[in-house]
């Protein structure tokens, strides 16, 4: 490998990781504290910084050097896996012309403004636009990859690499055949009273236990991380050492912006935790959106949702809301977080209905890329769906198709990980209750040392490996979506002493 190249490499990859720290900081200044009124000026600036990154990240001259990368054996295997997943990403997107994609960028920063508004006011008309020039561009860019594969296949793909429509198809199929059916039970079944979680919690309160106590109890240190607040939650980095999560507060819901902590704090924690080695480079994220949303969802649910955790916080819950709970014991706060019934919203939905939410996106995804469903009243097509499999239906488009942000973005084929990541997170538990004292370790203030396995065992690699690679090494069985149906039949079966 000549000296020139490998400076030359380096040089390459420094520029991009530049370009794409400026442009997550602003994106998350965006969806956080920036004036509204300025997002026209600011989006155009943005779609043209996205513009210089993809210049970057096209550049084919670069194409012979990831070659030559890959085929020195003298040269460590994450450099070599390095330069393939790069020269993979290249060839992704290298047909697209620039102008089209500072175009798409334009709009999608726009799309998240009409998004926003239309959340805001509750006409999904505001945002429908937006969301069918946003469809033809996903459209248009895919054509140009020249793949005899499905398109939204490849969309899957690329969150999810190695997944597509057939493998989903199959992997909803179960969640129909175990799933539905005992959502069905438990609704028939003696309903658990969680209505104390919705009496009126001042958000000052709810700040003063988030920031006193429970961002510590999750060993969330502020040197590295920092959280703010947005409409819709998410987590975004720069490096191992710069996480930024989000909440959101609402008066009439205790646990929403508790469990909202807890997961993007998951998410947080994944980035914090790859190998430094990788910071800078295409390694230095979560393998696959599944493998990010297990570990995002394990710290929420199956962590956050358990007695031990809440033996060590409920006391100090307790404290801060004493009039509000005063009558509140820990069990009866217990069967309460974790109490099932369909709902509108996902990411309030409880763990037993919440792959539903993602089945009926990914039906609708699906449908929309497959000359099936039309963006023309996909509102009512939304609603006809939650019928359909939740037995509810939407009282708003705030509460229906505009509830999430990712299709402002053109993130489709995102959403079928959320259940993938449930998943793949109870096979981790299993595997980790087994390697340690999971529930001493919540109990005992020590959630460190369940983060401290997930670091060992899947966090550390970053993209070095697959997402069934991390699996096998972590559990040493190949992905089996049956740890997550039977600890979802056992727990809710349990719960509402279902006679199964």
């Amino acid at each position: 490998m000549k000296q020139e190249d490998m400076k030359r490499y380096e040089d390459w990859k420094f520029k991009m990781s530049s370009y794409e720290m400026a442009l997550a900081i602003i994106g998350i200044d965006k969806m956080t504290v920036a004036p509204r009124d300025g997002a026209t000026y600011r989006d155009k600036r943005t779609a043209f910084l996205s513009g210089e990154l993809f210049s970057l990240e096209t550049d084919k001259t670069m194409l012979p050097i990831l070659k030559e990368i890959q085929e020195d054996e003298t040269l460590d295997f994450y450099l070599r896996k390095e330069a393939k997943l790069y020269e993979d990403s290249i060839m992704k997107i290298v047909s697209i012309p620039k102008e089209e994609y500072v175009e798409f960028c334009n709009l999608t920063d726009s799309s998240y403004e009409a998004w926003y508004k239309a959340k805001m006011t509750n006409d999904y008309s505001v945002f429908e636009p937006y969301l069918k020039k946003i469809i033809d561009y996903k459209k248009k860019f895919y054509s140009y990859r020249n793949s005899d594969k499905n398109i939204y296949d490849q969309m899957l793909d690329d969150f999810e690499p190695g997944m597509n429509q057939e493998k989903y198809d199959d992997f909803f199929d179960l969640i129909r055949i175990r799933i539905v059916p005992l959502i069905q039970d438990v609704t028939k079944a003696k309903q658990i009273d969680d209505m104390f979680l919705h009496q009126k919690f001042s958000i000052k309160k709810q700040k003063k236990f988030m920031e006193e106590r429970l961002l510590k109890y999750l060993y969330f240190n502020p040197t590295w991380g920092y959280q703010n607040e947005t409409e819709h939650p998410f987590t975004s980095w720069t490096c191992e050492n710069d996480i930024r999560v989000t909440t959101k507060y609402l008066e009439d819901d205790l646990t929403s912006a508790i469990f909202s902590t807890i997961h993007e704090t998951g998410h947080g924690w994944y980035e914090h935790n790859i190998d430094p080695r990788f910071d800078g480079t295409i390694l230095s994220n979560g393998v696959s959106s599944g493998m990010h949303e297990s570990q995002s969802r394990f710290c929420e649910n199956y962590l956050g949702r358990c007695d031990a955790f809440w033996k060590a916080n409920y006391p100090y819950l307790k404290e801060v809301f004493d009039q509000e709970l005063q009558d509140v014991d820990l069990q009866d706060f217990i069967r309460a977080i974790n109490s099932s019934a369909p709902s509108l919203i996902r990411t309030e939905a409880d763990e037993l209905t919440y792959p539903i939410h993602i089945l009926i996106r990914y039906e609708i995804e699906k449908g929309l890329f497959n000359g099936e469903i039309s963006v023309e009243g996909l509102d009512e097509t939304w609603n006809k769906m939650y019928e359909k499999y939740l037995g509810i239906t939407p009282d708003s488009a705030s509460n229906g198709i505009l509830q999430d942000v990712h299709w402002s973005d053109g993130s489709f084929g995102y959403f079928p990980t959320y259940a993938l990541g449930s998943a793949f997170a109870a096979q981790f538990y299993y595997q980790m209750s087994k390697d340690i004292d999971v529930d001493g370790a919540l109990e005992n203030d020590r959630y460190i040392d369940c983060i401290n396995w997930l670091k060992e065992n899947v966090q550390i690699h970053g993209c070095l490996y697959d997402a069934n690679t991390i699996l096998k090494k972590a559990t040493g069985k190949e992905f089996d979506p049956n740890f997550y149906l039977d600890y979802l039949a056992e727990k809710y079966t349990k719960l509402y002493n279902l006679n199964h």
